[in-house]
């Protein structure tokens, strides 16, 4: 058997909010939207690894609590420094470059986005 990823589903707040920053935090694009009575499903994907993110918005909610379960989403970047620049500028809350102790250069920081989902940025 053969398994390949699909997307991955996070609940939201605001909407709109939650797509714009998708779209100018990690380029992504809407590639499908399904509007119902009580939610609405929202895909966004690069273009290229076929993985998709899902924002579900369950209307009339409060904010979510994330709980202590959730970790993180990545994504890779081919130049790290130029984009955590970008993502400062922007405004997005945005930790300092990191690496693991083994290496000399940063590895990777993390953004988050306005529910409070952490992204881990990596170099490539």
């Amino acid at each position: 058997m053969k398994y390949k990823a699909l997307h991955t589903c996070i609940r939201v707040y605001d909407l709109e909010k939650s797509i714009k920053f998708y779209e100018e935090a990690l380029n992504l694009k809407v590639v499908r939207r399904k509007d119902f009575e009580d939610f609405s499903l929202v895909y966004l994907d690069d273009g290229e690894s076929g993985h998709e993110i899902e924002l579900t918005y369950n209307k009339g909610n409060e904010p979510y609590d994330l709980g202590n379960g959730y970790s993180h989403i990545a994504y890779e970047v081919d130049d790290l420094e130029n984009s955590h620049k970008y993502h400062k500028e922007k405004g997005f809350k945005v930790s300092e470059l990191g690496g693991l102790g083994d290496t000399e250069k940063p590895l990777f920081y993390f953004i988050t986005d306005p529910d409070g989902y952490d992204i881990e940025i990596i170099r490539k």
